[in-house]
């Protein structure tokens, strides 16, 4: 990816949350018959993975720094998991730290 096209790598990074926005509510934003839900849950998206990782207070403060600040730029689809996947898309590992 191209340094310096943020607002492009942001959008692409976002896709994947496209198919969250008519997620649980849908798009009527009313509830899905009971049915439906059992449904869902035995039709999980194969293209990405909810996850849990730890990360300290501070680093937190940092990410979401760093997403408001996004978002005072004009990116209003900018979120951590968005800004992470993009910091991870230019990561260059020949220069990582070796006591990472």
């Amino acid at each position: 990816m191209e340094r310096g096209n943020l607002r492009d790598a942001m959008a692409a990074a976002t896709d994947a949350d496209s198919t969250l926005n008519g997620g649980f509510m849908g798009a009527s934003g009313s509830m899905p018959p009971d049915s439906a839900i059992g449904a869902k849950r035995d039709n999980k998206p194969s293209h990405y993975k909810v996850i849990c990782i730890s990360m300290y207070t501070d680093d937190l403060k940092r990410l979401d720094n760093m997403v408001e600040s996004l978002k005072t730029r004009g990116l209003t689809k900018a979120n951590r998991s968005a800004l992470i996947r993009y910091a991870l898309s230019e990561v260059d590992l020949d220069r990582v730290p070796k006591g990472l």
